[in-house]
């Protein structure tokens, strides 16, 4: 870890971390685009308080009779603890016979939606073995970054965009497992284990003239810095557009020096801002996409490549049914026929998500 640095405001209410990484000498590749995994360690303090409710010391073998590794050592590296799922609170609620805990694991998904491991485990505490604490857990599972920088600007280096996951449950504050990693725990100079996945899907167009529309909110915004940095190397002389949103253009507009730079020298064609806290109105990416729509249908006429980035549950489905009516409106078509351009953009490549 070369570099962790808070860009959001005083007062904003996310905590966004930009994150550089020294990849030199790993023999690692990877294009604008990509993601990065990440394999992170469990917050020790969690783990203890973990051990402390199923009253496990944490020296005890994962395996009865065998050498080899404790129940802390797996709780750290091995077993998953920051996601939640029905079959730990089915399976904690059966071993721990708590007739209130059984009671609201009656509907197990919502519980452990709304729950954290550790903090069931503290509300309802039950003594546990090895065995039976190993039976109720997952594997770790690396988390995905996009990448927020091109090899061609940074060289071996790779940047994310880290929003640190933070809430209270039962009075306790809580942070993401890890999104707490990258953003707290992990020291500087210090190591992480991570991996290259690549995203054919999400990629540049060829065409260096070719026009790209960017839409993003909140970290979102990632790979789209870094396929300005690889336009910017490549000198790539087709128009970019970027619609973002955020909550606040005071504290949560994320690389905003950099944007105005690349507005500045003509790189970036055009920005529509949407702010969410700011203002009377609610403003999100796909109203701004609705107000611009003759703007928006003109640079798909000229061949643009339009892509979303961010969340996939609220955002991306808005921002795919503002596009719909853009096209029915501009573009004078029946429901149907919008649904079928849109999805001939998809087969050219034209439309890309990169959402989660």
């Amino acid at each position: 870890l070369l570099v962790r640095q808070k860009i959001t405001g005083r007062d904003s209410e996310k905590d966004v971390r930009h994150i550089e990484i020294d990849l030199s000498g790993s023999g690692l590749q990877y294009r604008a685009g990509d993601a990065l995994g990440v394999w992170f360690e469990n917050d020790p303090a969690v783990v203890d308080e973990i051990l402390a409710a199923v009253s496990l010391k944490g020296d005890e073998p994962v395996n009865a009779g065998e050498q080899g590794k404790t129940v802390r050592e797996a709780l750290l590296h091995d077993w998953e603890i920051g996601l939640n799922t029905p079959q730990f609170v089915q399976g904690y609620a059966e071993i721990s016979s708590n007739p209130a805990l059984k009671e609201a694991a009656a509907d197990a998904s919502a519980y452990a939606a709304a729950n954290p491991i550790a903090g069931i485990v503290s509300q309802y505490p039950a003594a546990l073995t090895a065995g039976q604490l190993a039976g109720l857990l997952r594997p770790l599972a690396p988390r995905l970054y996009s990448i927020s920088s091109a090899p061609e600007e940074v060289g071996e280096e790779v940047h994310l965009t880290v929003g640190v996951l933070r809430y209270e449950h039962n009075g306790i504050p809580r942070t993401g497992a890890a999104s707490g990693f990258l953003g707290g725990r992990l020291e500087e100079e210090g190591t992480v284990r991570v991996f290259v996945e690549e995203n054919p899907r999400f990629r540049l167009p060829e065409n260096p003239d070719t026009p790209v529309i960017m839409i993003g909110a909140g970290t979102g915004v990632a790979p789209f810095r870094a396929f300005m940095q690889q336009r910017a190397a490549n000198g790539d002389s087709g128009k970019n557009w970027l619609i973002f949103g955020n909550q606040r253009f005071t504290d949560d507009f994320l690389y905003q020096a950099e944007w105005l730079q690349y507005r500045k020298s003509g790189l970036l064609t055009r920005a529509d801002l949407a702010w969410s806290r700011q203002g009377e109105h609610k403003v999100y990416v796909q109203h701004k996409l609705q107000e611009a729509g003759a703007d928006v249908w003109q640079w798909l006429q000229e061949g643009a490549h339009l892509y979303v980035c961010g969340d996939a549950n609220r955002m991306a489905r808005d921002v795919e049914r503002a596009l719909k009516e853009v096209v029915m409106t501009h573009g004078g078509m029946s429901e149907d026929d919008a649904d079928d351009y849109l999805n001939d953009l998809r087969e050219d490549h034209r439309y890309q998500r990169d959402v989660y």
